[in-house]
Formats: C-alpha cells, structure tokens, sequence
C-alpha cells in the first residue's frame, strides 16, 4: 500500500471576505486505506473541509494536498476527475438505465458520452452495480428506485473510474431504516473489495457511520476537537465537547449510537 498521503492539509484556514472563519487551524492527513467520518453540528464547517478535500475550493490561507496535487498549483478540473464524489443532491438524468447512470462516471458529467458505451465498461458498471448489493435493478430506469437505491447507485458511479479518494456528504440522508442499513452493508463490501480506498463522509449522526470506518474527526467552530482512531474519538466526553450538550456514547461491533446523557433529561 502506498504512503502518499490521499490528502493532506497544512495550517489550513477558510474565511469569508470582511467575514468570519470558517476554518482554524486545521492540519488533517488521509491515508489510503483510511475511512474517516467528519462529524460537527450545523455551522461547524464540515462542508467548506469537504470541499478543500474535493478541490472545489482553494483555502484562504494554509497548504492543501489532494491526491499529491497541491491546489493553486494544478488543474482543479483535472484533479476533481481522479475524485469520486456521492452527494444526495447529485442531478440525475431520469430516464436513464442506472447502468447508464453508472458508466457516466467515467468522465464524472450527467450525460453519456459517445463512444464510452463499451462492453468493458458496461461489464465494470455492472460489476459495480453487483458490490452495491443492487444487481436485481439491472436494466431499470433510476425513476423506479427508491432514495436508498439510488444512493447506492451514486456510489457505484462515483466508483467508475476507479478513484483512490471517495468523499460522500451525508450520503444516508432521507434514508429510511432498512435503505440506510443496506448503504452501510454497501460500504463496508467497498471498504473490503477495495483495500486501498480513502474515504471521508460527512454526516450529523453517529448511527450512520458503517462499520468500515477507521477514523473519526470532529468539528466545532471550524476547529478540530479530536481527529484521531475512531474508538479514540468516539467517546461520550469528546462528542459531548464537539455538540456542546451531554451525549452519551456507545459502540458495539463497529457501530456506534449516541443519546442524550442521563444527567440532561
């Protein structure tokens, strides 16, 4: 397994014009074979580190590094190419086949392009499209699945061109119990069949982090609270310091759920 970092942020900091920090402070590594939850209340700036990771945006001061591309310094076209991003909010052309929708991953556009319907890349989109655990869906139009099947068909898509760093904002949003359960069944045979994938999602809730991930980072204000292994990270004192109210925290078989403590009824 390679060294080289998937991303790595330096002394980071975001602002707005004459506005507030966004961002603090942050120095963050991610390593292959690393998946990492980024977790913070509302505002904490989950989303703005999402899209520094992403390479939608350069930071107001500080070095970032995605995928060995320092940004500033290269083709953020490019770059976001080798990136495969699941976001719930992602347009999706209804009338295509979700093997279509797939294969469009490709170039990472919302229309097919010409000449890439092969039968290699059918056969990938397909193969995908099986690890998803969404093989009964094979020739049906996305308009037929529900959010939680086309939230897997998103992770499939953003699989196509076989990219080293797979970033998803609060990919089980919307979801209902059994179609968030079968996302993190699709996360964790990711997690597995490809060894050398990074990871970063984003989410609000401890309960829809798959047992594949390895790290956990918490925001705050635009700082980092804890960064770290996520059996470090998740413990009932650090969560409770990230959200600002007494949580108490479980874990048990690589799964975690959070309530509020006893003491705050």
């Amino acid at each position: 397994m390679t060294s080289q970092p998937l991303i790595d942020i330096r002394d980071a900091h975001a602002w707005i014009a004459d506005g507030p920090y966004i961002l603090r402070d942050i120095t963050w590594r991610v390593m292959p074979g690393e998946h990492w939850a980024l977790l913070g209340p509302n505002g904490s700036g989950k989303t703005t580190l999402l899209s520094l990771a992403g390479a939608h945006r350069h930071p107001s001061k500080g070095v970032v590094t995605v995928l060995g591309e320092t940004l500033g310094q290269t083709s953020l076209w490019d770059l976001r190419a080798r990136i495969g991003a699941v976001d719930p909010n992602q347009k999706i052309l209804d009338w295509l086949t979700i093997e279509e929708i797939v294969m469009t991953g490709q170039t990472n556009t919302i229309w097919p392009q010409q000449g890439l319907d092969t039968p290699e890349a059918r056969a990938r989109a397909t193969d995908l499209i099986r690890m998803v655990g969404c093989d009964y869906l094979l020739g049906r139009t996305i308009t037929t699945c529900s959010q939680g099947e086309r939230q897997r068909v998103r992770i499939a898509r953003a699989l196509m061109a076989d990219p080293p760093l797979l970033l998803l904002d609060e990919p089980a949003t919307g979801l209902d119990l059994p179609a968030r359960e079968a996302l993190m069944v699709a996360m964790a045979t990711l997690a597995g069949s490809h060894p050398e994938l990074g990871s970063v999602l984003v989410s609000h809730h401890l309960e829809e982090l798959p047992p594949s991930t390895t790290h956990a980072a918490l925001l705050k204000d635009g700082e980092f609270v804890a960064a770290g292994r996520v059996d470090e990270v998740m413990t009932s004192e650090l969560v409770s310091a990230c959200f600002g109210f007494s949580i108490d925290v479980q874990g048990s078989a690589n799964r975690w759920s959070a309530r509020a403590a006893a003491a705050s009824w």
